[in-house]
């Protein structure tokens, strides 16, 4: 019984971190940038998903669609006022702006805290779900929310790779990502790939977001947990390696919920952050990666 529990929550938690850290690799994969205003992002979503149901009293699904535009749009917020800035400047020397990109995609995402903190308080919010009730499964009883969430996050990684691998959008980013230079000299503007590249990675973590809200609850003090397990995940599975950061969106999940189940919640992080050390000490490119 305890492990078929193990099972159902794991796989959820765990399609969640792949979610989240597959848009968290796109983004490092085709322009370069480790965006430490992630866990803002999707918590922003949460919050927004949450407060368009409990103050302008929306359904569930109108609720979700709300956290969803609210991250895109954050999303390409981050990407015009923080990212493209830097990297167009002509006072910072090319070899910084890398640097520069981490440390203010941090301080925008404090201030996105912040300004959840001053606005909504620190309280937890929890997202209405768009399907509630229990249901069994062997004998186990489970939230119905557990599954959606699980099912949902695999349909949106399933329609990602359809989008990358099946379209000429995804080809396009997908060249990117191997050879920039190449894609400019055949005709395409990077400028443009690069609000595509972000508007996808907006929707992933608005989804993602939304979800977390409804399985978990959030509050403004969820963002340095959510961006530090984004970036441990990335890390661990190989900079830049979508499918490295699935397996480890999963090894890491599953690590978590068994220690959670196990030991205690408190302690469910610590395992996770151990084997991302022992993996960094024997394979410091992670499972995937190739740099």
């Amino acid at each position: 019984m305890l492990a078929l529990q193990l099972l159902l929550d794991g796989f959820a938690i765990s399609a969640l971190y792949a979610l989240g850290a597959t848009g968290f690799t796109l983004i490092f994969g085709v322009s370069g940038v480790l965006n430490l205003s992630h866990g803002a992002i999707m918590v922003a979503a949460a919050v927004a998903a949450w407060a368009a149901a409990s103050v302008l009293h929306l359904d569930s699904y109108s609720g979700a669609l709300v956290g969803v535009a609210v991250a895109a749009l954050l999303s390409l917020l981050t990407y015009f006022t923080v990212v493209q800035p830097i990297q167009r400047s002509n006072k910072i020397p090319n070899e910084e702006k890398e640097i520069f990109v981490l440390t203010a995609t941090l301080l925008w995402g404090i201030m996105i805290q912040e300004a959840i903190a001053y606005f909504f308080t620190n309280n937890a919010k929890t997202v209405l779900p768009i399907i509630e009730g229990v249901v069994r499964i062997a004998g186990i009883r489970t939230p119905a929310n557990t599954l959606f969430t699980a099912a949902v996050c695999c349909v949106v990684i399933g329609l990602l790779w359809v989008l990358v691998n099946r379209t000429r959008t995804g080809k396009v980013v997908l060249a990117a990502s191997m050879n920039p230079r190449g894609v400019t000299i055949l005709g395409f503007e990077l400028t443009k790939v690069y609000i595509v590249v972000w508007a996808i990675y907006g929707v992933l973590a608005g989804i993602a977001g939304v979800l977390l809200g409804m399985f978990l609850g959030v509050s403004s003090y969820s963002v340095g947990p959510l961006t530090a397990s984004a970036f441990s995940i990335v890390v661990l599975g190989g900079l830049g390696s979508v499918s490295g950061s699935l397996i480890a969106a999963f090894v890491v999940g599953y690590l978590e919920t068994f220690t959670a189940y196990m030991i205690s919640p408190a302690y469910r992080s610590i395992p996770a952050l151990l084997l991302l050390v022992i993996v960094m000490y024997i394979r410091p490119q992670g499972l995937l990666g190739r740099r």
